[in-house]
């Protein structure tokens, strides 16, 4: 019996760590620019007396799925997609570099560029726009500013998009949710990236895959349960035929 129990709550504990993921994934299948959790296992020996001859599983650090979404048109001169693999840099909460690929651009109050609160980074720090300035992207995600009066001839670059390149080996969540480099080192800006202004980029998430996944899941955690009831009831049967001799 105990073989049996430890191996099937192993795997009922795993089940529930997955449908924690599929659930989260689901959560954002609208939210742009978002990158859906992979779940991950590692072997884990299990220690006692003797030989460890015993291997369970155990949950490892969720990897991110780095397929592309959909690029949808919004006409939007502040939102951008990216084309290809590349992030968008901006700072946290904390002033850290973070990354991400939902290129829906906000302007606050003081005319600097954010992302769900967060600042956008471009070559010199966070982005700030001047009052009244009407501002595009070009696909090298250049910023490029025109007065309120429509006068084209009188547009000019002020600065552009913190693009950076992360190799999907290196790519991590923290525990906000957003992009940062497992290494923990800053990304490296990469010029050859570009983006598609007056689009966003969907989630990669497939809600319906996502949903079987989850029913998959569901039938996983029950078959696990099912063998621990089964491991009680052999071992419940071995008791009785003891004390019955």
């Amino acid at each position: 019996m105990d073989k049996l129990i430890y191996t099937a709550l192993s795997g009922a504990s795993h089940a529930m760590m997955q449908q924690q993921i599929s659930a989260n994934n689901l959560a954002n299948v609208n939210t742009p620019g978002f990158r859906a959790d992979m779940e991950r296992a590692q072997s884990q020996p299990v220690a006692g007396r003797g030989f460890a001859t015993r291997v369970l599983s155990q949950e490892a650090p969720s990897g991110v799925d780095d397929g592309t979404g959909v690029a949808e048109k919004t006409d939007r001169p502040l939102d951008v997609s990216i084309q290809g693999d590349g992030y968008i840099a901006v700072l946290d909460s904390e002033g850290n570099e973070v990354y991400t690929r939902n290129g829906n651009i906000q302007q606050d109050d003081q005319g600097m560029l954010t992302i769900n609160g967060h600042p956008v980074l471009g070559d010199n720090g966070p982005i700030i726009l001047p009052p009244n300035a009407i501002a595009s992207f070009g696909s090298d995600g250049t910023l490029s500013i025109t007065p309120d009066d429509g006068d084209v001839m009188a547009t000019m670059d002020i600065d552009r998009l913190k693009l950076v390149s992360i190799p999907v080996s290196n790519l991590a969540k923290n525990l906000q949710g957003m992009l940062v480099t497992a290494d923990g080192a800053p990304a490296e800006t990469n010029e050859n990236i570009h983006v598609q202004g007056g689009y966003l980029e969907s989630s990669n998430v497939s809600a319906v895959s996502e949903m079987m996944h989850s029913l998959a899941l569901t039938r996983q955690f029950e078959a696990q349960i099912k063998m621990m009831k089964t491991a009680e009831e052999l071992s419940n049967a071995g008791n009785r035929l003891l004390s019955d001799s």
